[in-house]
């Protein structure tokens, strides 16, 4: 017999849609200031919680990890690092990131497990998490009342809020609701991926390591002592049947240099996966009452490591001006939210978008752009001044 539906009708402050760790990190910010709000996520927590992501967080993002008690486990675990290297056909130099930027690190923490972080927090503060939220779908984001539905458990659910944040993703509903006449969208495509592998086996060296290879990009990074976690640029369309672990370790050993390659240890692979990458921003972030925030408004190449870190940072700025908001009626804060976020953004995109160029071997690179990309690397391994540039952005741009 069909059991008949029923409607649950709610009502809350601020309605977050999604359950990574941007929406999850807003969620708690809202929480300790004493503001309501209800995350809602179309997937399972299984599945949040199970997604292989980046693990390198700026000390902005660590910073607001301390302010909110989400931090007992990262500081327990998660690696402090102080520099990074640079290798370009072996010859291998590092930047130091705490000299050059007056005592600050970033921290090697898994987005997995600031994942299961934030929902732990969110389990024992009493913040209402709704996973396998089916057909998310915003209405009246125009008006005075906006709502969201959806369906769960054979029933329909309806939560009217003040304030949306879409903290959904590149392939979410909150960016898809706003009309495509108001928004401008930038964007390019790289014509590679990046071809990773993770595996139980401790990394090669204490910190990360960035490799320009005549036979392409090699990045050796880690999520603990015991996991490591390496890539190789390769074409998207890469058969990962033609990739078979041992041929994958001979090539990281190839493009990383003599050095990695001594303390290399190999394993079995628990993961392996090709991404994309690509560099993606929409304006404005703000659409009436419906604000959006990280992969929602933009994408990174993973080269910077920032896609993370810029999801923290739109959170910061959008739980500042919301807290203004409930603080004095004011929405002068609100108002300023989208172009104080694209500020840092673009900036971000900027490092990443280099990076990436110094970095990897595009299908134009011919023999002058190859000796560019050489005689580049050179000078920041010889310029203290270059390396400053290039450790301000990587540790994270003040959060201002």
């Amino acid at each position: 017999m069909k059991t008949r539906e029923t409607t649950r009708l709610s009502r809350t402050q601020v309605a977050i849609i999604g359950a990574g760790p941007a929406g999850l990190l807003l969620q708690q910010l809202l929480h300790v200031a004493g503001v309501e709000s209800v995350v809602l996520e179309q997937r399972s927590r299984a599945y949040v919680e199970s997604r292989i992501r980046a693990g390198v967080l700026e000390q902005g993002t660590v910073d607001l990890l301390d302010r909110i008690g989400v931090n007992a486990r990262m500081r327990r675990e998660g690696l402090v690092h102080g520099g990074f290297s640079l290798v370009a056909d072996d010859d291998r130099f590092r930047v130091n990131l705490r000299d050059l930027t007056g005592g600050m690190n970033v921290m090697v923490y898994g987005q997995t497990e600031m994942t299961k972080d934030l929902i732990e927090a969110a389990e024992l503060r009493g913040t209402p998490v709704i996973f396998e939220a089916e057909g998310v779908a915003l209405h009246g984001v125009d008006g005075d009342r906006p709502f969201v539905t959806w369906r769960k458990d054979g029933q329909e659910g309806r939560l009217v809020c003040d304030f949306i944040a879409g903290c959904d993703g590149f392939h979410g509903v909150s960016r898809q609701s706003i009309p495509q006449r108001d928004l401008t969208t930038y964007e390019r495509v790289y014509p590679f991926g990046w071809l990773g592998i993770l595996a139980d086996v401790p990394p090669c060296d204490h910190e990360l390591i960035y490799a320009n290879h005549e036979r392409g990009f090699a990045l050796a990074s880690m999520r603990s002592e015991t996991r490591s976690r390496y890539y190789l640029q390769a074409p998207m369309d890469v058969n990962l049947a033609d990739w078979p672990d041992e041929r994958i370790w001979d090539e990281l050993a190839v493009r990383l240099g003599p050095a990695a390659a001594a303390n290399m240890r190999r394993g079995p692979s628990i993961e392996k996966s090709v991404a994309g990458l690509r560099s993606f921003v929409a304006e404005p972030m703000r659409w009436h009452r419906l604000f959006l925030a990280g992969d929602a408004a933009h994408i990174v190449p993973p080269t910077g490591a920032k896609g993370l870190n810029l999801a923290a940072s739109d959170v910061h700025f959008l739980s500042e001006a919301l807290l203004a908001y409930y603080g004095s009626g004011s929405t002068n804060a609100l108002d300023a939210y989208s172009g104080r976020a694209l500020k840092r953004i673009w900036k971000a995109e900027r490092f990443s978008w280099w990076f990436t160029g110094l970095t990897h071997r595009f299908p134009d690179t011919d023999a002058f752009s190859r000796r560019m990309q050489i005689a580049e690397l050179d000078y920041i391994k010889e310029s203290r001044a270059a390396q400053v540039t290039v450790a301000e952005n990587y540790v994270g741009l003040p959060l201002s």
